[in-house]
Protein backbone atom coordinates (compact mmCIF):
# COMPACT_ATOMS: atom_id res chain seq x y z
CA UNK A 1 0.00 0.00 0.00
CA UNK A 2 1.32 3.99 -1.10
CA UNK A 3 1.06 6.09 1.81
CA UNK A 4 0.85 9.53 1.77
CA UNK A 5 1.56 11.18 4.88
CA UNK A 6 0.93 14.70 5.93
CA UNK A 7 2.25 16.03 9.74
CA UNK A 8 3.84 18.81 11.06
CA UNK A 9 4.24 18.22 15.26
CA UNK A 10 6.07 15.56 17.29
CA UNK A 11 2.06 13.84 17.14
CA UNK A 12 2.73 13.35 13.81
CA UNK A 13 6.24 12.15 13.93
CA UNK A 14 5.09 9.32 15.87
CA UNK A 15 2.42 8.11 13.79
CA UNK A 16 5.06 8.43 10.62
CA UNK A 17 7.60 6.23 12.67
CA UNK A 18 5.21 3.81 13.21
CA UNK A 19 4.04 3.56 8.98
CA UNK A 20 7.77 3.72 8.40
CA UNK A 21 8.72 0.32 10.84
CA UNK A 22 5.46 -1.35 9.72
CA UNK A 23 6.88 -1.16 6.64
CA UNK A 24 5.00 0.75 4.18
CA UNK A 25 5.89 2.12 1.12
CA UNK A 26 6.09 6.12 2.07
CA UNK A 27 6.78 7.95 -1.62
CA UNK A 28 5.85 11.54 -0.26
CA UNK A 29 5.42 13.36 3.23
CA UNK A 30 3.91 16.51 3.22
CA UNK A 31 4.57 19.11 6.18
CA UNK A 32 4.65 22.37 7.12
CA UNK A 33 7.25 25.06 6.03
CA UNK A 34 9.95 25.34 7.93
CA UNK A 35 9.67 28.28 10.92
CA UNK A 36 11.18 30.59 12.98
CA UNK A 37 12.38 29.08 16.72
CA UNK A 38 14.17 29.07 19.99
CA UNK A 39 16.15 31.97 21.48
CA UNK A 40 17.93 32.65 17.96
CA UNK A 41 14.67 32.49 16.22
CA UNK A 42 16.52 30.58 12.99
CA UNK A 43 14.49 28.27 11.04
CA UNK A 44 13.51 24.80 12.37
CA UNK A 45 12.55 22.11 9.83
CA UNK A 46 9.09 20.47 12.09
CA UNK A 47 9.54 17.38 13.93
CA UNK A 48 8.13 15.54 10.43
CA UNK A 49 10.64 16.64 8.31
CA UNK A 50 13.09 15.95 10.64
CA UNK A 51 12.08 12.09 10.25
CA UNK A 52 11.13 12.27 6.77
CA UNK A 53 14.76 13.80 5.70
CA UNK A 54 16.43 11.35 8.13
CA UNK A 55 14.61 8.45 6.57
CA UNK A 56 15.21 9.04 2.74
CA UNK A 57 11.96 10.40 2.42
CA UNK A 58 10.69 12.88 -0.34
CA UNK A 59 8.86 16.17 1.58
CA UNK A 60 7.00 18.48 0.12
CA UNK A 61 6.42 21.74 2.25
CA UNK A 62 3.50 24.22 0.26
CA UNK A 63 1.94 27.20 2.19
CA UNK A 64 -1.63 26.29 0.73
CA UNK A 65 -3.14 23.45 -1.08
CA UNK A 66 -5.74 26.07 -2.94
CA UNK A 67 -4.89 25.75 -6.52
CA UNK A 68 -7.20 29.15 -6.57
CA UNK A 69 -5.71 30.18 -3.53
CA UNK A 70 -2.54 32.88 -2.24
CA UNK A 71 -0.08 30.23 -3.65
CA UNK A 72 -1.48 28.96 -6.29
CA UNK A 73 1.89 27.82 -7.98
CA UNK A 74 2.81 26.19 -4.71
CA UNK A 75 -0.16 24.58 -5.12
CA UNK A 76 0.05 23.42 -7.87
CA UNK A 77 3.55 21.94 -7.67
CA UNK A 78 2.41 19.70 -5.11
CA UNK A 79 -0.66 18.34 -6.77
CA UNK A 80 2.26 17.42 -9.60
CA UNK A 81 3.70 15.69 -6.60
CA UNK A 82 0.95 13.70 -4.70
CA UNK A 83 -0.24 12.63 -8.68
CA UNK A 84 3.48 11.40 -8.81
CA UNK A 85 3.32 9.66 -5.79
CA UNK A 86 -0.08 7.80 -6.48
CA UNK A 87 -1.35 7.10 -3.08
CA UNK A 88 -3.48 4.84 -2.10
CA UNK A 89 -3.99 6.61 1.40
CA UNK A 90 -3.73 9.55 2.60
CA UNK A 91 -2.77 9.81 6.38
CA UNK A 92 -3.09 13.14 7.96
CA UNK A 93 -2.50 14.28 11.14
CA UNK A 94 -1.89 17.56 12.80
CA UNK A 95 -0.58 18.72 9.47
CA UNK A 96 -2.26 22.37 9.85
CA UNK A 97 -3.18 22.90 6.26
CA UNK A 98 -7.17 22.48 4.86
CA UNK A 99 -7.10 19.62 2.35
CA UNK A 100 -9.38 21.07 -0.84
CA UNK A 101 -11.51 18.68 -2.25
CA UNK A 102 -9.17 17.41 -4.82
CA UNK A 103 -6.82 16.05 -2.19
CA UNK A 104 -9.38 14.47 -0.74
CA UNK A 105 -10.75 12.70 -3.68
CA UNK A 106 -6.81 12.15 -5.20
CA UNK A 107 -6.13 8.76 -3.40
CA UNK A 108 -8.20 5.44 -4.14
CA UNK A 109 -8.98 5.31 -0.03
CA UNK A 110 -9.43 8.48 0.77
CA UNK A 111 -7.81 10.43 3.67
CA UNK A 112 -7.93 9.07 7.14
CA UNK A 113 -7.11 11.74 9.82
CA UNK A 114 -5.57 10.84 13.18
CA UNK A 115 -7.34 13.08 15.88
CA UNK A 116 -6.73 13.17 19.69
CA UNK A 117 -10.27 13.22 20.91
CA UNK A 118 -12.95 11.14 20.87
CA UNK A 119 -15.25 12.73 18.55
CA UNK A 120 -17.56 14.74 17.66
CA UNK A 121 -16.05 15.88 21.53
CA UNK A 122 -13.74 18.66 20.49
CA UNK A 123 -13.22 18.86 17.02
CA UNK A 124 -10.98 21.54 16.04
CA UNK A 125 -7.22 22.43 16.96
CA UNK A 126 -6.44 21.95 20.91
CA UNK A 127 -8.12 18.68 21.96
CA UNK A 128 -5.45 17.54 24.55
CA UNK A 129 -5.72 21.12 26.04
CA UNK A 130 -9.86 21.23 26.31
CA UNK A 131 -10.49 17.87 27.39
CA UNK A 132 -8.46 18.59 30.18
CA UNK A 133 -9.45 22.32 30.59
CA UNK A 134 -12.95 20.20 30.52
CA UNK A 135 -12.22 18.20 33.64
CA UNK A 136 -13.54 14.92 31.32
CA UNK A 137 -12.50 11.81 32.73
CA UNK A 138 -11.52 10.14 29.52
CA UNK A 139 -10.14 11.32 26.09
CA UNK A 140 -8.94 8.82 23.09
CA UNK A 141 -7.88 8.66 19.30
CA UNK A 142 -10.85 8.52 16.67
CA UNK A 143 -9.51 7.93 13.11
CA UNK A 144 -12.23 9.48 10.99
CA UNK A 145 -12.98 9.24 6.81
CA UNK A 146 -11.86 12.71 6.13
CA UNK A 147 -14.56 15.28 4.03
CA UNK A 148 -14.92 18.93 3.68
CA UNK A 149 -15.89 19.76 7.20
CA UNK A 150 -14.04 20.53 10.57
CA UNK A 151 -13.68 17.15 11.76
CA UNK A 152 -16.90 15.83 10.82
CA UNK A 153 -16.07 12.73 8.57
CA UNK A 154 -17.56 9.45 9.18
CA UNK A 155 -15.48 7.46 11.71
CA UNK A 156 -13.62 4.14 11.44
CA UNK A 157 -11.55 2.96 14.54
CA UNK A 158 -12.21 4.76 18.28
CA UNK A 159 -9.95 3.74 21.27
CA UNK A 160 -10.67 5.12 24.74
CA UNK A 161 -7.88 6.44 27.16
CA UNK A 162 -8.48 7.73 31.03
CA UNK A 163 -7.59 11.27 31.77
CA UNK A 164 -5.71 11.02 35.28
CA UNK A 165 -5.67 13.74 37.93
CA UNK A 166 -2.02 14.03 37.37
CA UNK A 167 -1.95 14.36 33.73
CA UNK A 168 -0.83 17.60 31.35
CA UNK A 169 -1.54 18.41 28.32
CA UNK A 170 2.33 17.18 27.69
CA UNK A 171 1.88 13.74 29.22
CA UNK A 172 -1.54 12.38 27.62
CA UNK A 173 -0.16 14.00 23.65
CA UNK A 174 2.61 11.61 24.54
CA UNK A 175 0.13 8.55 25.12
CA UNK A 176 -2.33 9.64 22.44
CA UNK A 177 0.71 10.04 19.86
CA UNK A 178 1.51 6.56 20.99
CA UNK A 179 -2.06 5.47 20.44
CA UNK A 180 -3.01 7.12 17.25
CA UNK A 181 0.46 5.31 15.80
CA UNK A 182 -0.53 1.67 16.94
CA UNK A 183 -4.34 2.83 15.70
CA UNK A 184 -3.33 4.23 12.06
CA UNK A 185 -1.62 0.58 11.30
CA UNK A 186 -4.14 -1.42 12.27
CA UNK A 187 -6.65 0.78 10.05
CA UNK A 188 -4.52 0.27 7.08
CA UNK A 189 -3.82 -3.24 7.28
CA UNK A 190 -7.54 -3.76 8.07
CA UNK A 191 -8.50 -1.68 4.96
CA UNK A 192 -5.79 -3.68 2.83
CA UNK A 193 -8.58 -6.35 3.35
CA UNK A 194 -11.46 -3.71 2.54
CA UNK A 195 -12.66 -4.24 6.18
CA UNK A 196 -12.45 -0.93 7.31
CA UNK A 197 -16.19 -0.05 8.38
CA UNK A 198 -17.60 3.98 8.78
CA UNK A 199 -19.64 5.06 11.13
CA UNK A 200 -21.45 8.65 10.91
CA UNK A 201 -20.25 10.77 13.47
CA UNK A 202 -23.48 11.73 16.22
CA UNK A 203 -25.07 14.82 15.94
CA UNK A 204 -25.24 14.87 19.60
CA UNK A 205 -22.51 16.34 21.81
CA UNK A 206 -20.43 18.30 19.46
CA UNK A 207 -18.06 20.56 20.85
CA UNK A 208 -15.25 22.70 19.54
CA UNK A 209 -11.21 22.31 20.96
CA UNK A 210 -10.60 26.04 20.17
CA UNK A 211 -6.84 27.29 19.33
CA UNK A 212 -5.37 28.02 22.88
CA UNK A 213 -4.58 32.01 22.71
CA UNK A 214 -1.77 33.12 25.04
CA UNK A 215 -3.84 35.21 27.04
CA UNK A 216 -5.91 32.24 28.54
CA UNK A 217 -2.24 31.30 29.82
CA UNK A 218 -3.11 34.18 32.81
CA UNK A 219 -4.85 33.04 35.62
CA UNK A 220 -7.54 34.39 37.07
CA UNK A 221 -7.96 33.51 40.60
CA UNK A 222 -11.43 34.56 41.46
CA UNK A 223 -12.42 31.17 39.77
CA UNK A 224 -12.38 28.22 41.75
CA UNK A 225 -9.27 26.06 42.83
CA UNK A 226 -10.09 23.04 40.63
CA UNK A 227 -11.19 25.01 37.86
CA UNK A 228 -7.16 26.78 37.76
CA UNK A 229 -5.87 23.39 38.59
CA UNK A 230 -7.24 22.01 35.71
CA UNK A 231 -5.85 24.97 33.64
CA UNK A 232 -2.17 24.81 35.19
CA UNK A 233 -2.37 21.16 33.70
CA UNK A 234 -4.17 22.21 30.42
CA UNK A 235 -1.23 25.04 30.22
CA UNK A 236 1.67 22.86 30.77
CA UNK A 237 4.14 23.10 28.76
CA UNK A 238 2.49 25.49 26.51
CA UNK A 239 2.12 28.40 27.20
CA UNK A 240 2.43 27.76 30.69
CA UNK A 241 0.06 29.20 32.77
CA UNK A 242 0.90 32.02 34.39
CA UNK A 243 -0.24 35.12 37.24
CA UNK A 244 1.68 38.21 37.59
CA UNK A 245 3.93 39.01 40.53
CA UNK A 246 6.08 42.62 41.48
CA UNK A 247 4.83 43.51 37.68
CA UNK A 248 6.72 40.22 36.61
CA UNK A 249 5.13 36.95 34.92
CA UNK A 250 5.53 34.37 37.14
CA UNK A 251 4.59 30.46 35.76
CA UNK A 252 2.63 28.40 37.73
CA UNK A 253 3.85 24.61 36.49
CA UNK A 254 1.99 22.39 38.94
CA UNK A 255 -0.55 22.98 41.59
CA UNK A 256 -2.87 20.97 43.79
CA UNK A 257 -6.40 21.89 45.40
CA UNK A 258 -5.85 22.10 49.05
CA UNK A 259 -8.66 20.22 50.70
CA UNK A 260 -7.69 20.81 53.89
CA UNK A 261 -7.80 24.60 53.83
CA UNK A 262 -11.26 26.30 52.72
CA UNK A 263 -10.52 29.71 52.44
CA UNK A 264 -10.13 32.62 55.03
CA UNK A 265 -12.34 35.35 53.71
CA UNK A 266 -8.93 37.23 51.77
CA UNK A 267 -9.14 37.99 48.83
CA UNK A 268 -8.88 35.36 45.29
CA UNK A 269 -5.24 35.41 44.64
CA UNK A 270 -3.94 36.13 48.28
CA UNK A 271 -0.86 33.92 49.66
CA UNK A 272 -2.16 32.30 52.53
CA UNK A 273 1.36 30.38 53.94
CA UNK A 274 4.39 30.22 52.20
CA UNK A 275 6.07 26.83 53.08
CA UNK A 276 8.51 24.11 51.62
CA UNK A 277 5.24 21.52 50.53
CA UNK A 278 3.85 24.54 48.78
CA UNK A 279 2.46 27.83 48.46
CA UNK A 280 -1.01 28.18 49.51
CA UNK A 281 -3.04 30.72 47.66
CA UNK A 282 -6.86 32.49 48.15
CA UNK A 283 -8.94 31.34 45.27
CA UNK A 284 -12.71 32.30 44.62
CA UNK A 285 -13.67 28.87 46.04
CA UNK A 286 -10.93 26.72 47.81
CA UNK A 287 -7.10 27.06 48.43
CA UNK A 288 -4.48 26.22 45.55
CA UNK A 289 -1.11 24.86 46.78
CA UNK A 290 1.47 25.98 44.01
CA UNK A 291 4.62 23.61 44.42
CA UNK A 292 6.43 24.47 41.20
CA UNK A 293 7.45 27.89 40.01
CA UNK A 294 9.34 29.64 37.72
CA UNK A 295 10.01 33.06 37.61
CA UNK A 296 10.72 35.17 34.18
CA UNK A 297 13.87 34.50 33.26
CA UNK A 298 14.62 32.00 35.94
CA UNK A 299 14.35 28.19 36.36
CA UNK A 300 11.86 26.08 37.26
CA UNK A 301 11.88 25.49 40.96
CA UNK A 302 10.23 23.34 43.79
CA UNK A 303 8.38 25.91 46.19
CA UNK A 304 11.11 24.51 48.53
CA UNK A 305 13.69 25.61 45.99
CA UNK A 306 11.96 29.00 45.26
CA UNK A 307 11.56 30.02 48.69
CA UNK A 308 15.52 29.81 49.67
CA UNK A 309 15.51 32.18 46.89
CA UNK A 310 13.30 34.91 47.45
CA UNK A 311 10.54 35.76 49.73
CA UNK A 312 7.08 35.71 49.47
CA UNK A 313 5.00 37.19 52.50
CA UNK A 314 1.73 35.93 53.48
CA UNK A 315 -0.85 38.39 52.38
CA UNK A 316 0.75 39.22 49.16
CA UNK A 317 -1.54 38.91 46.23
CA UNK A 318 -1.39 37.57 43.16
CA UNK A 319 -2.37 38.82 39.47
CA UNK A 320 -2.30 42.73 40.57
Amino acid sequence: MRVVFAGTPEFARVALERLHAAGFTIPLVLTQPDRPAGRGMKLQASPVKQFAQAHGMSVAQPQSLRLDGKYPDEAAAARAALQAAAPDVIVVAAYGLILPQWVLDLPRLGCLNIHASLLPRWRGAAPIHRAIEAGDAETGVTLMQMDAGLDTGDTLLVERLPITENDTTGSLHDKLALLGGRLIVEALEIAACGGLTRTPQPAEGVTYAHKIEKAEAQLDWTQPAETIARRIRAFHPNPGAATLWQGEALKIWQARVDGAMHGSGQAPGTVLTAQADGIRVQCGQGVLCLTELQRAGGKRLSAADFLRGQALPVGTVLGA
